[in-house]
């Protein structure tokens, strides 16, 4: 389980990134398209869109309803109802940060309902939004200090909810597979309208969201390939990150509903960063406890020579990472070199040295040399995995929106 939290932690900012612009996408989409009258086109970052229109959409304005709004891709001539597309990709952008941000499990997410939210006032004046979790597995109820990006988030559930003229969420009775009974009429958050009734959403239909992101964005993303989330998967990368970042762990515990302590440390996964940290506080304290004597100063040829190596690993895209003392074992293929660490700045470089590489393999498709396309590939793929490790680790996280009234506290 640490070798799974380890492999989709790089992974989560990618996912996230795609799921809200997905959404971001198809909501502007759905705006401009439904102010479109039949046949007109509208066009949205750079991909234009022909508004659809049959007898069955006039025969619902006729009848009062509203029409679905149904456009074509003029570049794929894909059919897109952006009604159906809007509305799931929101709910896949809203379980997610739901459970990253709140490290709840899929049924707690679930049975999560608008007197699910409450406020707390302290003594000073100060208005806390919390989360009230319904009991399920430890059959304990506990309350979550809501972050500013989990309140925004179900704010946006609530809105949704509310919009065009309610002002209630529909209560909705929520059958529960393992207790298999149903629970009374509820104002379910997590619930959407299918065809014309509103049905409360089950945890297949979760793990089917999300296997359909992961299969799309592997399709430019390599490290999905192998690689796809759980809605588990996110309560593990919360706690691992909360323990890490220096939250103690009985807090940890108290937030994630667990027992055991013990419970709490099987879901933190360490990190290489986490071990050199702590080790080298061990080797602090140790050197403070040992005679000084046994320290002497560096002399001048040590020195030279620590300074020649590391001058040695300076190479054109950015630096090797190979241990003190240690040559190259790799021929200097350094793009295929797990050792090399691309230079921010360098990215410009990568993109020339991938024109350069297509080149290539253009040709030597064209020559039929099978092995040289193939070795351009591997090489190709290394170069993408480079990138995307660039780019992830200067990636800057947007700054969370609050609400006007009430102050989100984070459970730090």
């Amino acid at each position: 389980m640490d070798d799974r939290t380890r492999q989709r932690q790089p992974l989560l900012n990618t996912l996230l990134e795609h799921l809200e612009n997905r959404y971001g996408h198809l909501r502007d989409l759905l705006a401009q398209a439904a102010d479109a009258t039949g046949g007109q086109t509208v066009t949205l970052e750079g991909r234009t869109y022909r508004r659809l229109w049959s007898r069955v959409d006039e025969r619902r304005v006729r009848l009062g309803g509203l029409a679905n709004v149904r456009v074509r891709d003029l570049e794929s001539s894909k059919h897109i109802n952006v009604t159906h597309a809007e509305d799931a990709a929101f709910w896949e952008w809203a379980i997610v940060e739901v459970l990253r941000h709140s490290g709840v499990r899929i049924e707690e997410a679930l049975e999560l309902t608008h007197l699910s939210i409450r406020q707390y006032q302290r003594p000073n004046g100060e208005v806390i939004a919390l989360l009230v979790v319904a009991p399920s597995k430890s059959d304990r109820e506990r309350v979550i200090p809501m972050s500013a990006e989990l309140f925004a988030v179900v704010a946006a559930i609530v809105r949704r909810h509310t919009a065009g003229g309610g002002r209630t969420i529909p209560l909705l009775s929520r059958y529960d597979p393992k207790e298999r009974q149903s629970s009374p009429a509820m104002p379910f958050l997590f619930q959407r309208k299918i065809g014309t009734k509103h049905e409360v959403m089950s945890d297949t239909t979760v793990v089917n969201m999300l296997k359909r992101r992961c299969v799309e964005l592997a399709e430019q993303r390599p490290g999905f390939l192998a690689t796809s989330f759980t809605p588990h998967d996110f309560r593990r990368l919360l706690a691992t990150d909360l323990v890490n970042s220096g939250l103690p762990i009985h807090i940890g515990a108290a937030l994630l509903g667990h027992l055991n302590l013990q419970t709490t440390r099987g879901y933190v996964a360490v990190f290489n960063e986490d071990v050199v940290r702590h080790y080298q506080g061990f080797l602090d304290r140790r050197r403070q406890a040992r005679p000084t004597d046994e320290y002497r100063s560096v002399t001048e040829p040590e020195w030279l020579g620590f300074e020649e190596h590391f001058d040695q690993r300076k190479v054109e895209l950015g630096g090797c990472a190979r241990p003190y003392g240690a040559p190259c074992q790799h021929e200097h293929s350094c793009l295929r070199c797990p050792m090399l660490t691309v230079n921010p700045k360098m990215l410009p470089r990568l993109d020339e040295i991938e024109d350069d590489l297509l080149s290539r393999r253009s040709r030597a498709a064209h020559e039929g040399w099978l092995g040289e396309v193939e070795g351009l590939d591997l090489t190709l793929t290394f170069l993408q995995q480079k990138r995307e490790q660039s780019q992830r680790l200067t990636r800057i996280t947007p700054v969370s929106l609050g609400m006007p009234g009430v102050r989100p506290e984070g459970p730090s």
